[in-house]
């Protein structure tokens, strides 16, 4: 029998054992992070000859020579004659919606001038490279490909590398169709720590570049996190998760479904469901039990339930904004008959999905909104990846000539009270003062 944890808000040890169940995914290994180390430091100081070498070790795949990392153009067209029309119509269709979200987003440059003539703004421009992983394993992900890729090709990106893991040399082919779709100058097959290292210190095959984004396992999210500073990340992501609000008029069908499409991912998934119903929670449990025996990831599925599923019976439903806002959950669904009443407000959630005919699985692939969102409650501080994570800003100013005297006196004066003396005489040049 399948056990998920229940938790009820109305109980003295709801809030103790609320945050235990939150802290339990809280996961540091030195001992991934030591790995991770040695990885940096060995594609630094041996780039392409290590790179075969983890490939072989780590994807399987004995490269022999170092071009042979690299997709070639024919692999990438005959990808196109494998994969059925159907694959390809909703790939297209989902990177039109992709595209569409994406190009609200651009940030624009801007300037305003004062009435002491003082001229400044903003400059934006694109990050000049940048590179994206896709993680590879049982299963692949053009979707993540499009997430990824379009917004970094809307905010006009020069070139955008493209690394994942090919097991014994392959690459599922709806994986490069979809980089082809979206624009993906170059693709190559690394995967892991190795790969974000390559793109971060760059080697004679692949280019170096400025921010690399994306998910992986443990060791790319941790090797992301290593290099921090010497090249730009998305985001530290931790294993999917998401929060279900529901009310009595939810259907328990949907919400076994869009349980079981969380709980699929992975081990470590997390799958909430907050409901002031205790009926509702009693007709779920029983639908899970009765519907888990006919998925094909059944054993993920029932591992993650039981160790990081959970279901809050409140006293209401507005109570579930307060754990909203705690959990900050990465996906947020409100399957509630009036969904824009718990949208008043400060909201932590990297998506949200309003009402019971807007699934989590309609934004995971082709809705349009980005699905690479902050995970592990950092959507109390974060947002998901958007074009604006390819862009980069700059502030300008100029000055008239009737601007400057003002400056010049005031500026004078803040740097003698920080006794910077050559800061001061900058200043009182501009007054045409002597040294």
């Amino acid at each position: 029998m399948l056990k998920i944890k229940s938790l009820n808000t109305s109980s003295k040890a709801f809030d103790k054992d609320f945050n235990k169940f939150i802290n339990k995914r809280i996961f540091r290994s030195e001992k991934v992070q030591n790995k991770v180390n040695l990885i940096l430091k060995d594609i630094l100081l041996n780039g392409d000859r290590a790179l075969l070498k983890y490939t072989k070790k780590y994807d399987n795949y004995d490269a022999k020579k170092i071009k042979n990392l690299k997709v070639s153009q024919k692999e990438i067209n005959n990808s196109f004659k494998i994969i059925s029309k159907e694959d390809l119509s909703a790939i297209k269709f989902a990177a039109k919606n992709i595209y569409k979200f994406s190009n609200l987003q651009k940030i624009k440059d801007w300037k305003y001038s004062d009435s002491i003539g003082i001229t400044y703004g903003q400059k934006c421009s694109p990050i000049e490279k940048v590179g994206i992983y896709v993680p590879g394993g049982s299963a692949s992900y053009p979707s993540s490909v499009l997430m990824n890729a379009i917004p970094a090709k809307v905010a006009g990106v020069d070139n955008i590398v493209m690394v994942t893991p090919a097991t014994n040399g392959e690459i599922n082919p709806a994986v490069l169709v979809a980089a082809k779709v979206a624009g993906v100058n170059s693709i190559y097959k690394i995967g892991g720590a190795q790969a974000i290292a390559a793109l971060a210190f760059g080697t004679k095959i692949i280019p170096k570049v400025f921010k690399v984004v994306g998910p992986g396992n443990n060791f790319v999210a941790t090797a992301k996190k290593t290099l921090f500073g010497q090249i730009g990340i998305d985001s530290f992501a931790g294993p999917s998760e998401i929060m279900i609000v529901a009310d009595s008029t939810a259907n328990v069908d949907w919400l076994t479904a869009d349980i079981f499409a969380q709980s699929e991912h992975d081990n470590q998934a997390q799958s909430i469901l907050v409901t002031n119903s205790q009926e509702l929670i009693k007709k779920v449990s029983k639908n899970i039990e009765k519907k888990i025996q006919n998925m094909k990831r059944k054993r993920i599925i029932k591992h993650s339930l039981e160790n990081y599923g959970l279901m809050i019976k409140t006293k209401s439903i507005s109570e579930s904004k307060k754990i909203i806002n705690l959990v900050a959950p990465e996906h947020l669904q409100l399957s509630v008959k009036n969904p824009s009443k718990l949208m008043n407000g400060n909201l932590n959630a990297g998506a949200i999905f309003m009402g019971p005919k807007s699934p989590e699985v309609f934004g995971d692939y082709c809705a349009g909104p980005n699905h690479v969102l902050p995970t592990m409650g950092t959507a109390k501080f974060s947002s998901p990846l958007g074009v604006y994570d390819f862009q980069k800003r700059s502030n300008f100013l100029k000055c008239s000539s009737r601007a400057v005297k003002q400056l010049s006196i005031n500026s004078e004066i803040l740097a003698n009270s920080e006794n910077l003396d050559a800061h001061s005489i900058s200043a009182r040049l501009r007054r045409n003062l002597k040294w």
